[in-house]
């Protein structure tokens, strides 16, 4: 049914749009290599390939200076540039939201504009840094320099009015209370750092909100900000001089999106953004059907399982979003009808309710609400049964300054000092902390019951500095030390055998070599008068974790059942290993986060996998 639904889907945009889709003559050479009978991203890889290729120039940081004098002009006043983010020119005597400034005010000081790194560079990856990446003048907009300050590396998130932050980003600002709309701009500033660099700057790490179905790497509030806002004269300024390589600081290649947006609704869907080459399509205006009989059933510790009834669309359900106790959970970026919600608290009941949405974005009604009730946790004090895991995913929201951090987790309350929160490590968010100083930062678990035996963690330095070594702490008692580089690297402290309550504090007791260390994947086994079982469960080997290669190794004492769901709870791999047979052919599964769960005589037990 799914393919059904998405056949019908492509017949029907091809119907109204594809034809159409023929650039004017004087971009018909420079597109001469894309077939635009193509769609989704066999279109996006074909205007990637022309991006690339068409690229001839590669500005040095400092030429953007004189590039942006040239391409952002202030149509009412040659002398000034336009300031990304602004949106008035002093009347309210608030210099950081002007919205035009003198071309020549560039610099580092209050009053100055500078480089605005519009995809922030510090969320690529790796970082964009001030060359390549970090020098292109298709994202790199003329900014007041307070302001750009403000932005700092916040990701973009929804909002209103104009320009500012907001609880879960930056907002860049529309026109609704008479500012200036910067929505568009930086959407199709998005998409074109996506098709020029891909991996390096996925619009999923410099955006927040719900990812695409057609393509997880994209953020629908993107096509939406694309839609809404037309292409700028500003932008089709900037466009056409960077396309032509007889102009002194032209890059050679083109934003397509900025040439013609409904590119990118033929390539992820959502509302039809303006069609600049021809018709505007029809807009699917019709919402799916509400999901309905939803049902919360098998309950355990820290996960409930849900099933619903399908919805329809006049095109095609797309996507259904999960809601617990009224706040968005996930999006599930298909057309299953069921799903385990995860990462629960024990004892607790919860409300859950569903809704439905097709490819335009359209959104039906909540489903019925269902509540169930989780199992008891492992009461303080005695063993536990499972390993204790941080993944740092429920971290405060990416800040790249230096300071505390606190944040809870069903295990109590974490703690970071001199810390950052938004980097990642192979894609996964992680605790940065600064050990350059005296007083370096440290990471500080809850009390938890059940000790510790063997410790696992994920590290990977920073930014500049020459590594170190993190002293691994347990109740005030230094149990050992890993060391850290630029490198990705997971490492198991063995033998640290510690019982009852315990408090683990990681930190870098050298700060004249100490570097910023990433942290991610920490973990540990339990050491409380574990029972033969109990303890036949904790002794199973995972490895290598991250997983590089396609093999997993699962080295347990008796036969045991794997199998492997993606972050959505999709099963995706399953099968048995032995003592003697104990790896496992994982190039099925893409790069990623998977939960890996293991079925013995003795129990069952869930661990974190990722794939690099």
């Amino acid at each position: 049914m799914k393919q059904f639904y998405l056949l019908v889907l492509t017949i029907l945009i091809s119907a109204f749009g594809y034809a159409q889709l023929t650039p004017p003559a004087d971009l018909q050479s420079y597109y001469s290599d894309v077939d635009f009978t193509q769609t989704q991203l066999d279109l996006f890889d074909d205007l990637a390939t022309t991006t690339i290729n068409a690229h001839a120039n590669f500005l040095s940081y400092s030429n953007v200076w004189d590039a942006s004098k040239i391409t952002d002009l202030d149509p009412n006043n040659p002398n000034n540039v336009f300031l990304i983010y602004g949106w008035e020119n002093g009347s309210d005597g608030d210099i950081t939201n002007d919205l035009s400034r003198s071309k020549n005010s560039n610099g580092g000081g209050t009053g100055d504009w500078n480089r605005e790194h519009t995809y922030a560079k510090s969320l690529g990856n790796p970082n964009l840094g001030t060359s390549g990446p970090g020098s292109d003048a298709h994202h790199l907009r003329p900014s007041d320099v307070q302001r750009n300050g403000e932005r700092g590396s916040l990701r973009f998130a929804a909002g209103s009015g104009n320009s500012g932050t907001t609880s879960s980003g930056w907002y860049p600002g529309d026109a609704t209370v008479g500012g200036t709309d910067w929505r568009g701009d930086v959407a199709r500033m998005m998409m074109y750092m996506y098709s020029r660099y891909g991996t390096q700057c996925l619009p999923s790490n410099v955006a927040n909100g719900i990812t695409n179905s057609v393509d997880t790497n994209m953020i629908d509030l993107l096509l939406e900000w694309n839609a809404a806002d037309p292409v700028s004269l500003i932008e089709d300024n900037r466009n056409t001089y960077h396309g032509d390589t007889s102009n002194t600081h032209a890059q050679g290649n083109r934003n397509p999106f900025i040439d013609n947006p409904y590119l990118a609704t033929v390539i992820w869907g959502g509302v039809p953004a303006e069609n600049r080459w021809g018709a505007q399509p029809p807009a699917d205006t019709e919402a799916p059907t509400d999901p309905t009989a939803l049902v919360a059933n098998n309950p355990t510790e820290n996960s409930i399982d849900l099933s619903w009834t399908a919805s329809t669309d006049n095109t095609a359900v797309t996507t259904y979003i999960i809601y617990v106790d009224g706040t968005l959970y996930t999006s599930t970026n298909s057309t299953a009808t069921t799903y385990t919600v995860t990462g629960l608290a024990p004892e607790t009941t919860y409300s859950f309710t569903v809704l439905a949405k097709d490819a335009a974005n359209n959104e039906s009604s909540l489903s019925n609400a269902d509540t169930e009730t989780t199992l008891a946790g492992t009461p303080a004090g005695t063993s536990c049964i499972t390993p204790v895991e941080q993944d740092f995913e429920l971290m405060p929201a990416n800040s790249s300054s230096y300071s505390s951090r606190a944040w809870t987790d069903s295990y109590g309350e974490w703690n970071a000092t001199r810390a950052r929160t938004d980097q990642d490590i192979a894609g996964s968010r992680a605790i940065v902390i600064d050990t350059r100083t005296n007083s370096a930062g440290t990471l500080t678990s809850p009390l938890i019951a059940g000790g510790i035996g063997e410790l696992t963690l994920t590290t990977q330095q920073k930014y500049s500095g020459s590594g170190g070594t993190l002293s691994i702490y347990v109740n005030g008692v230094l149990k050992g030390n890993t060391t850290y580089d630029s490198t990705v690297q997971t490492t198991t402290i063995s033998g640290i055998d510690t019982e009852g309550n315990i408090t683990v504090v990681i930190q870098d007791d050298d700060t004249s070599n100490g570097a910023r260390v990433a942290i991610d994947n920490l973990s540990w086994t339990c050491y409380t008068s574990l029972s033969v079982d109990e303890f036949a469960l904790n002794t199973i080997k995972i490895y290598p974790n991250p997983v590089k290669g396609n093999l997993l190794n699962i080295e347990a004492k008796e036969a045991t059942r794997f199998e492997i769901y993606d972050i959505l709870g999709k099963k995706i791999l399953e099968g048995n290993v032995t003592p003697t047979n104990n790896q496992v052919n994982v190039s099925k599964l893409n790069k990623g986060v998977f939960i890996l769960k293991l079925e013995t005589p003795n129990g069952s037990i869930s661990k974190k996998l990722i794939k690099s």
